[in-house]
């Protein structure tokens, strides 16, 4: 049984990884999906034939614009292996609906695609509750320094020791939030990224991000959940 209670109006760090680590997204067109599949499945409401209405990416400007979201996506980041989102609950229950209709359709979608069966995720999702405002600001710094395990090991516990080409590494990571940050529109009708919107113009996040020291992590170790 969870021991976390979700909590509206609340921000949580939400984290998954494939089965035995394995990869739950084997190119593109999976990262795709499960974008798409983020924006859809954040309603009330059943989910429509995803297959149906799915024609890539743009399919999301495509949808039926009458939703009654479950939660607010504030950032994420999708990783070979696992992915971290950081969700504000908007209605009783919201979280944990989202996350089984996520869960659900995409290892629907994966297991027809790879032709296998079975369990993609290991268990049940893992949750930390965010409970201070300055601990979401670093959170969001650290998921969207993520896509550094793929360019420098080492980054959490060291810093950013390769400067210049790790901030450019980072900033052409295609399958995180960090671009609409920066002020790009990329996945706009998925986020709503509120309070981070108010607190740092895009010049300024991009600097707080590229700041990340090795103590840093102390900061948010009670929040990273990754196991």
């Amino acid at each position: 049984m969870r021991k976390i209670r979700f909590i509206e109006g609340q921000y949580y760090h939400i984290y998954n990884r494939g089965v035995e680590k394995r990869d739950i997204f084997m190119d593109r067109r999976d990262y795709e999906r499960f974008l798409y599949l983020l924006f859809v499945c954040n309603d009330t409401k059943p989910l429509l034939n995803s297959q149906f209405y799915y024609r890539g990416l743009a399919s999301i400007v495509k949808y039926p614009q009458q939703r009654e979201l479950l939660v607010d996506i504030a950032c994420f980041c999708l990783m070979p292996n696992h992915y971290h989102l950081l969700l504000r609950q908007r209605s009783e229950g919201g979280i944990s609906l989202f996350m089984q209709k996520l869960g659900t359709a995409y290892t629907m979608y994966f297991n027809a695609r790879q032709e296998r069966n079975g369990v993609l995720l290991q268990g049940t999702f893992k949750a930390a509750h965010v409970d201070k405002e300055l601990y979401l600001t670093h959170l969001s710094r650290y998921i969207h320094l993520n896509p550094l395990d793929l360019y420098e090991s080492g980054w959490k516990e060291k810093g950013l020791v390769r400067g210049v080409k790790s901030y450019e590494f980072v900033k052409k990571y295609p399958w995180s939030s960090y671009g609409d940050f920066l002020g790009e529109e990329r996945f706009t009708r998925i986020l709503n990224r509120g309070l981070f919107s108010e607190l740092y113009a895009p010049e300024q996040y991009e600097k707080f991000v590229n700041g990340w020291l090795a103590q840093d992590l102390e900061i948010v170790s009670k929040y990273t959940i990754e196991v």
